[in-house]
């Protein structure tokens, strides 16, 4: 005689990205239609504001530092 024994597993979590917005409805569609799948949920990131992008950038390090506007400009020109 023989015993089965379930080994609960945790969900696994799939992210895609994409850019073309028009077809969500279809990635959805086609997702949820899959075998195991029991959720399909839409997150979007949240949009950030200039000063929060230009804080980030300091973060990563993303920016220039210049003596004086002349060299600013000068850089701009032979850039």
């Amino acid at each position: 005689m023989a015993t089965m024994t379930a080994i609960p597993t945790q969900p696994g979590r799939l992210t895609v990205d994409f850019e073309d917005i028009s077809m969500l409805r279809d990635i959805k569609k086609a997702i949820s239609m899959l075998r195991g799948v029991t959720k399909v949920s839409v997150s979007r990131s949240k949009r950030l504001t200039g000063y929060e992008m230009a804080r980030r950038d300091v973060e990563q390090g993303r920016i220039c530092r210049y003596d004086s506007l002349d060299d600013f400009i000068k850089e701009i020109e032979n850039g």
